[in-house]
Formats: structure tokens, sequence, C-alpha cells
């Protein structure tokens, strides 16, 4: 049922767009379909809080759902073998490092949006509008990274406490697949960080 209201969902919206898309082009109406006009209109602090929030957000998913997967199977493998309970909250610590990941470069992030005069030159306009575009770009980078690291981490820790539970010499193994899971989401911040090093708002963003 669910998986029929989601396609329905997403073939209506389809459709509505493709019918409102074929109007405007053959009304010779397209122009007004104007992504130009839409970026330009609107304020780049949209686009940098957008950025941070989704950080946060699509990092906290992850790391909620890899602990949810995680966590059931520890519950349920500790039934079997009490000692995998403790040894398998590793695979609990790495995925909440996911959502700290996310959280410290929405901070960094949130630092870096400094509020410009409205008589400020068209350079530090232009200057702030691409800042604002790299912290989204950088929220997104960083809160998908995370989100799938989460997702990986916590299916690999969840295999890794039932085969813990069946022959402990297999969680040592399975760790270290954990630990290059667990690593996107590490290397997901570093490319954020590298998206809004040169990144500055403000009145001074157009100063170089």
């Amino acid at each position: 049922m669910g998986y029929l209201a989601y396609y329905s969902g997403t073939s209506v919206v389809l459709s509505v767009l493709t019918l409102v898309g074929l109007y405007y082009l053959l009304t010779d109406q397209g122009y007004r379909v104007d992504f130009g006009w839409f970026l330009e209109e609107t304020s780049p602090y949209m686009w940098a809080y957008i950025g941070c929030s989704m950080a946060i957000a699509l990092s906290v998913i992850g790391a909620a759902w890899g602990i949810l997967v995680t966590g059931t199977s520890i519950l349920g493998g500790g039934v079997q073998a009490p000692r995998i309970k403790t040894k398998n909250l590793v695979s609990i610590i790495f995925c909440e490092a996911v959502a700290i990941y996310g959280i410290i470069l929405a901070i960094v992030m949130s630092n870096i949006v400094q509020k410009y005069p409205s008589d400020a030159s068209d350079k530090v306009i232009a200057a702030n509008y691409a800042s604002g575009y790299k912290l989204f770009g950088a929220g997104l980078t960083v809160g998908f990274s995370n989100l799938f690291s989460g997702l990986a981490v916590g299916v690999v820790g969840s295999g890794a406490a039932l085969a813990d539970a069946a022959n402990p010499r297999l969680f040592v193994k399975i760790l270290i697949v954990e630990i290059f899971a667990s690593a996107i989401g590490l290397f997901g911040v570093i490319v954020g960080i590298l998206q809004v090093s040169n990144a500055k708002m403000g009145e001074a963003a157009g100063a170089n």
C-alpha cells in the first residue's frame, strides 16, 4: 500500500509538471520559466541556512537509521550470546560519529554567514550569492555523505553483531569493513570543508 501511494503521488507530480511545461511551451510563454530569475531573487541567506540544516538533518537521519538497524541486531543476538552486547557497542559509536560530523560542519558553515548592507556594491552582492550557493552545496555534500555512511555502518554493524554471536573470530574482520564505511562520512566532511574554505559573506566578501 505504501509503494502504491508513493508511486501514485510521484506520477501525479510528474504529470502536472509535464502539463505545465507543455502549456508554457505551446503558448509561447517559455520565457516565464526562468531559473536565473529564481536564483537572483532568492536570498543567499536562504541557501546558506538550508545547507546548514541539511548537513545536520541528513546526518542525524543517517545516524538514527544506523543505530536502529545495529541496535536491533545487538539486542536480538545478545539473547543467545550475551557477551556481544558490550563489544558491539562500538558500532553504535560509529553511527553516532556520523551525526557529529554533520553538526561540526554546520557550526563551521553558520559562522561564515554574515549580514551585508542593502546598498552594497554589485561585487559584494555577487560574492555573497556565490558563498550562499557554496554553503548550500557543502551542506548537501556532507548531509548525503553522512546519510549513506550511517546506513552503511548500520547494515555492516548489524552483520557484525550477528556474526560475532555465531563466531567470535569474525568480529574483527567485519569491524574493518565498518571502519571503512564510517570513513565515507569523514570524506564528505573533508569535501565540504574544501567547498566552504574560500566562502565569505558580509560586507568584506568582495574584498578579494
